[in-house]
């Protein structure tokens, strides 16, 4: 049990942020020219080096979008593709990020591997990649995440479990008998970056952070201060 006498912010305090033995950014930032050239190829490489560590579901991102009002939700996901276009990430177009991306398709994701003492966050706009593209990511689900999306109603008011579960398994047998259907209103969409910024911990030299900039069609590289 927590004493009482320990308040929450001690209790927080208290936490290890990063464990020991945290590796290097992985390139060298005093040599920014030799950098590889675009974000996504540096995020790649980040990505292997998650993999390659065990890290837990390391294609789950942070998407913030803001309403027409500037109202700012935010949701974990996971990531679909990272391509020449962008990252790519899906849902429901009448659901709260559909209806703010719809309304304000700027927007940024965050993806977060703690054991490697590294993030990145990507910001640019967001745009549906066609209902083609949104029809293949249906279809390439499983059974059950199918058969979720079937269900809609996404983020309205629920009655009782009961009711969803009597819906989801309705559902699930559609999904089970009909490999091809997809849910009338999923979307795959694309964020286009303008900045995607690494950050790197360390155990005893600092952070380390690296901008990348679109600039007309050229990416520039820059350190910042961390």
């Amino acid at each position: 049990m927590t004493p009482a006498s320990t308040s929450f912010r001690e209790r927080l305090r208290a936490l290890p942020t990063f464990p020991p033995g945290l590796p290097p950014f992985g390139i060298d930032l005093d040599d920014l020219p030799s950098a590889p050239g675009t974000p996504q190829d540096l995020f790649a490489r980040w990505f292997d080096d998650a993999l390659a560590a065990g890290i837990g579901a390391p294609h789950a991102a942070v998407l913030s979008t803001a309403d027409a009002e500037g109202r700012v939700h935010a949701r974990t996901l996971v990531l679909k593709d990272v391509t020449a276009a962008g990252w790519w990430f899906a849902g429901h177009a009448a659901s709260p990020k559909g209806r703010d991306l719809a309304a304000n398709p700027h927007a940024s994701l965050t993806v977060f591997w703690r054991e490697l003492g590294r993030q990145v966050r990507i910001t640019g706009r967001a745009t549906s990649a066609g209902p083609e593209a949104g029809a293949a990511d249906f279809r390439a689900r499983p059974d059950g995440s199918r058969a979720a999306g079937l269900v809609g109603h996404q983020s309205e008011p629920l009655g009782s479990r009961a009711e969803y579960s009597r819906a989801f398994a309705d559902r699930l047998e559609d999904a089970r008998a009909d490999p091809a259907a997809v849910a009338p209103s999923w979307t795959a969409w694309t964020l286009a970056p303008t900045e995607v910024e690494f950050w790197q911990a360390s155990d005893d030299k600092g952070q380390a952070r690296l901008r990348y900039r679109l600039e007309n069609t050229t990416w520039t590289k820059e350190l910042l201060w961390p």
